[in-house]
């Protein structure tokens, strides 16, 4: 093989070498462990340095609204996880006492989690009501 060849072989090499690591490094970074609030708790110290998604219920009195954050309790099974919401997005209209929430970032040393997303829902707002009869012609 001629110089030419060897320099474009190397520097080719380089290329995919470091689109591999670039993909790999940022892949681990978006990885998010979805744990219930009774999961954070049986995690202990191994909660401290991963990313994470803790879903519980909104502890009924727990939201406090601060400028530039939002603390309130999550809990589940009789366990509960303050969490302080420090993010850009505004939180959803459903994100109330007793709501189901997820709120997304990590565990500090504190026991506090800081979360940088939320997401919320209230089950019941979604229940039918009643029942749609099948309509006449339709099939089954």
């Amino acid at each position: 093989m001629d110089r030419r060849k060897m320099k474009f072989l190397a520097g080719s090499l380089l290329i995919v070498a470091c689109i591999a690591w670039l993909g790999f490094s940022g892949f681990d970074e978006s990885l998010a462990y979805y744990k219930t609030v009774d999961e954070l708790k049986l995690m202990k110290d191994d909660a401290y340095d991963k990313r994470l998604r803790v879903a519980g219920n909104i502890v009924a009195g727990s939201i406090e609204r601060l400028p530039g954050s939002v603390k309130f309790k999550l809990e589940q099974k009789g366990d509960i996880v303050p969490v302080t919401y420090i993010g850009k997005d505004l939180l959803p209209d459903t994100f109330k006492d007793g709501a189901q929430a997820m709120a997304e970032g990590h565990l500090a040393r504190s026991g506090e989690f800081e979360a940088s997303k939320i997401q919320a829902k209230c089950a019941s707002k979604y229940e039918a009501k009643y029942k749609v009869p099948p309509q006449e012609g339709a099939r089954n």
